[in-house]
């Protein structure tokens, strides 16, 4: 690295990997990590930004968010992934169904007619992305159809979408239907058919052979039973927020765990199962038994669940839960059980203001509410400042481990060298009273406001460039800069099996604990001393 011009220097702040906190800058060049290192053993930079003795994370990789779920995909792009910058999102897993990813023309309620080949989608859906997006994104596709399962080789080698999600709302509904009826539900956001096991099974069976980073996701939630408590809760002339948790009680979650793990694990090839929104104690402990019968589970869960209670946020699915889930939650996320955080992030169709979307009648109440936005704020204040999990299990679950989940280890998900220069500067001593000038997302409105949160994200930069930061002119986190966003492929290596999310396939540096004495010793330099490159094959290499 001597005599190199560095493009960007990060210095005056912690660096924080799963594996620890080091005070050293990072060094940028083509939009690439090249070095960790005291500021003083790096080359020259064009540009430095000061830390100011705040956190240096890698950016955020939020592995679920739905922008199009019920407006055109380039026209919510534009918008909510300058909100996902804005929250220190720095790559965006987005899941669609083939209906909502920018075809033309877009249909507010879409029939079985609709659901065609991805083939059909995809170029639109990465155009819109390299067009319009802050962030960068992967794809994970919404399948329905056996059709559609019968093409996820397909959909692999070409489209470079490994990951592919099953929402288990709609199992049995298609055989309950009647034709395209209006009121059946999902329909508005771009479900056109139920699907049934049948298709569940063909979908895990084509994931199977792909290898490595195949994943199958669930929304495990059993509507079929809990129509039948909403009948009931109805009757009872319950209209209270409280009726929508009750509407979908804890064990419809856990079932659906416990039968769709021993299904993948009935599949020849194991695939593995990526449980979204797990909020549940009954969900944990499916979670654990399916691992200790051989199932290879993944579990994740989101910012709203770990926070938020019945009565702060209404509907959305599956829904929010009361004290003891939280609790439950949290220290399910400290001790492995779940191992990746997403937002699941979605706002309604227009108008999508407060006023609009709220009613005191928890039926007449619209679904769905902004939740990129609670990401750092409650893993930070809720988790780190309240002493639930340390700084470290905050980059696992929101860095790391959906950058190996997701197959983009190795680029995303770290500040090691050869990553790309992704980072969120987050102050974790910062209080802030939410109010509408903290709010970016197109609704305008959040949960969030009137609480009060310790630690905030300040400054995101995205490849080496900043996107998004809190101005000292300014009240809140704001874009700085045009959508530059890139599109993830994803392909099979078909010669690896092995999910490495409990070891890295980059560097691991849980032998190697820095300090800033390792920096002063005779002969020390980032050259010899640092990993300073990830080769081809994701594994770091050292000078020594």
């Amino acid at each position: 690295m001597a005599g190199e011009i560095l493009d960007l220097v990060v210095a005056n702040g912690t660096v924080v990997l799963g594996d620890g906190r080091h005070r050293v800058a990072v060094g940028v060049k083509d939009g690439k990590v090249v070095a960790l290192a005291p500021e003083e053993l790096l080359p020259p930079a064009k540009e430095r930004i000061d830390a100011h003795g705040n956190y240096i994370l890698p950016g955020i990789v939020d592995s679920e968010a739905h922008p199009g779920c019920y407006v055109p995909f380039e026209y919510d792009m534009r918008t909510e992934s300058r909100t996902a910058a804005c929250a220190g999102v720095t790559t965006w897993g987005i899941q669609a169904p083939v209906t909502r990813m920018g075809t033309e023309p877009f249909k507010e309620v879409v029939n079985r007619a609709d659901v065609v080949s991805f083939h059909q989608a995809f170029p639109s859906a990465r155009k819109v992305i390299e067009t319009v997006s802050h962030v960068d994104a992967y794809l994970t596709y919404m399948l329905e159809t056996d059709e559609q399962a019968h093409e996820i080789q397909e959909y692999a080698e070409g489209h470079g979408v490994t990951s592919f999600k099953l929402y288990l709302q709609t199992r049995g509904l298609k055989a309950m239907r009647d034709g395209d009826d209006s009121n059946w539900p999902s329909r508005r956001a771009g479900l056109g058919t139920g699907i049934d096991d049948g298709t569940v099974y063909q979908v895990m069976e084509q994931v199977a052979h792909l290898g490595y980073p195949g994943m199958v996701h669930i929304h495990p939630e059993n509507w079929e039973i809990g129509r039948v408590f909403e009948d009931r809760l109805r009757a009872a002339d319950r209209t209270d927020f409280g009726a929508w948790t009750d509407r979908s009680p804890d064990f419809l979650e856990a079932q659906h765990i416990r039968a769709y793990a021993y299904l993948a694990r009935q599949t020849p090839g194991n695939p593995p199962l990526y449980l979204q929104h797990c909020t549940t104690r009954l969900s944990f402990e499916e979670v654990a038994k399916a691992r200790a019968e051989g199932a290879r589970v993944f579990a994740q869960t989101g910012p709203a669940w770990l926070w938020a209670q019945p009565e702060d946020g209404w509907r959305i699915n599956v829904p929010l839960r009361r004290r003891e889930n939280i609790d439950a939650l949290w220290e399910a996320l400290a001790d492995g059980t779940v191992d990746v955080v997403g937002s699941d992030h979605v706002v309604g169709w227009e108008p999508a203001s407060f006023e609009e979307m709220y009613n005191p009648n928890i039926w007449d109440c619209r679904t769905g509410f902004s939740r990129v936005e609670l990401f750092l704020p409650v893993l930070l204040s809720e988790g780190v400042h309240k002493g639930r999990i340390s700084m470290e299990r905050l980059v696992q679950v929101s860095c790391e481990n959906p950058a190996k989940t997701s197959g983009l280890w190795g680029r995303k998900g770290s500040l090691l060298p050869g990553f790309d220069a992704d980072m969120v500067i987050v102050d974790a001593g910062r209080e802030v009273t939410v109010g509408k000038e903290h709010i970016n997302t197109r609704a305008g409105w959040s949960i969030m406001e009137g609480h009060t949160f310790h630690g905030w994200p300040v400054k995101t930069i995205m490849r080496g460039k900043v996107t998004a930061e809190w101005a000292d002119d300014s009240p809140g986190m704001r874009p700085v800069a045009e959508a530059r966003g890139e599109y993830l492929a994803r392909y099979p290596q078909s010669t690896s099996r092995t999910y490495p999310i409990a070891e890295p396939t980059a560097v691991d540096l849980s032998h190697r604990r820095w300090s800033g004495s390792d920096f002063n010793r005779p002969g020390f330099s980032p050259e010899t001393q640092l990993y300073t490159s990830v080769r081809a094959d994701g594994r770091g290499e050292t000078g020594r």
